[in-house]
């Protein structure tokens, strides 16, 4: 079974990823085939350069191959991201898109559409809020 993981509530990120989820993706006991993580709001910060969670994340990613994405909204919010948001200035060229700052390796940043569009090839059979 393939799932996405989208980290909405306060601290999802920290505790439920950073102190469940990763550990078991880590020592390969998950059981479920994880096709990518969205994350929103202040959850945004575990994907920060330097973080300790952000890092094993970025490295069990990209040995998996787990989609990391991040509100682009949120990230311009928390200077994660520079740029304009596709979806809020449709018209906006690729050079002004909104492209991630600061973070670790493998993280995208987007809104839904975006998502929807990363996860084609490899579309999860279950989502996930946390």
């Amino acid at each position: 079974m393939k799932i996405a993981y989208v980290f909405n509530s306060p601290h999802a990120s920290a505790y439920k990823l950073g102190q469940m989820i990763l550990p078991q993706l880590e020592a390969d006991t998950h059981v479920v085939t994880v096709v990518g993580m969205f994350f929103f709001d202040d959850n945004t910060y575990v994907l920060r350069k330097g973080d300790p969670i952000g890092e094993r994340l970025s490295k069990i990613a990209a040995e998996k191959n787990i989609l990391l994405m991040m509100c682009d909204m949120c990230a311009l919010f928390r200077n994660l991201a520079q740029g304009t948001p596709k979806w809020s200035a449709p018209d906006v060229s690729d050079s002004d898109r909104c492209v991630p700052l600061d973070v670790v390796d493998g993280v995208g940043v987007g809104c839904f559409p975006d998502l929807y569009s990363a996860l084609s090839g490899n579309m999860p059979d279950h989502v996930i809020t946390l």
